[in-house]
């Protein structure tokens, strides 16, 4: 009887055993398949950076993105701070470098000013779309460009507040930003409205990133907050590949398909 209880034991010994060794097996494979590298993915499409203007901030592009996205691309958004011209370049800067690959970097208004600072230099970039937007020359500042043409009626409409920051009156900004938009969409931009620092429009670039780097214009025909021959004479001072539009201010609001597909051509171009 004892001699079969100790069989009885040496048994079940024998099969932890085995059992053990199978377990350790399993998991030595689990942690080998683990530590696999994951293949890695990539999108030869250029990453795509969107720089909003004055008065406004990256929501403004939320007509863009879900169009762009759509088709492939990687879409970021600047959130500048509007309280200089040097710190928005900084802050645009620091998002293009971040990208991995080519980048397009679109600018709308006085997001054109921080684009031409901003993608200077960079190696990667693949082409600046401005839309709307001012292109200065280094060193010129936006109220000098404004200087060369009439007065839009946007310069009529701004509201200092007490530290210098501009806003745009708010019984008038449907009517000098963005006429072509429903009245009650206009009076929730005149809301949420982003206040710029004056200062910003009197200060410029140094580097040009448009001398070096391929440029496409779009042309906001109804343009009430930039005069629209001046949008011509700087999308022709530029080199750019213009398209002209029936729109106010804001197309990427009121024609955001169009819009899109600009980017898009710009973004595909050898």
């Amino acid at each position: 009887m004892l001699f079969a209880q100790k069989r009885v034991q040496g048994f079940l010994l024998s099969l932890l055993l085995v059992v053990g060794f199978t377990v350790g097996l399993a998991i030595h494979h689990s942690d080998a398949v683990t530590a696999q590298p994951l293949a890695q993915t990539s999108n030869p499409k250029p990453a795509i950076v969107l720089v909003h203007g004055a008065f406004a901030d990256g929501f403004s592009w939320q007509r863009i993105i879900p169009l762009l996205e759509r088709d492939g691309y990687t879409v970021t958004a600047v959130q500048n701070p509007l309280t200089s011209l040097p710190d928005d370049v900084a802050t645009t800067k620091r998002v293009i470098d971040a990208q991995k690959g080519s980048v397009v970097v679109v600018g709308h208004s006085y997001g054109g000013t921080v684009i031409t600072g901003a993608a200077a230099g960079n190696p990667h970039m693949k082409a600046l779309v401005y839309i709307a937007a001012h292109a200065p020359d280094a060193g010129e500042k936006t109220t000098e460009l404004n200087g060369k043409y009439a007065p839009s009626p946007l310069s009529s409409a701004l509201v200092p507040d007490a530290a210098g920051f501009f806003y745009v009156n708010r019984a008038k900004l449907h009517d000098v930003f963005a006429r072509d938009l429903p009245t009650a969409e206009a009076s929730v931009l005149a809301a949420t409205q982003k206040p710029i620092n004056s200062v910003a429009f009197d200060q410029s670039v140094t580097d040009v990133a448009w001398k070096k780097i391929p440029s496409w214009y779009l042309v906001a025909q109804e343009d009430r907050s930039i005069n629209p021959d001046l949008e011509r004479f700087m999308a022709k001072r530029i080199g750019a590949k213009t398209t002209e539009i029936k729109a106010s201010h804001v197309p990427f609001l009121s024609h955001p398909n169009e819009v899109a597909e600009l980017i898009e051509t710009a973004a595909t171009a050898n």
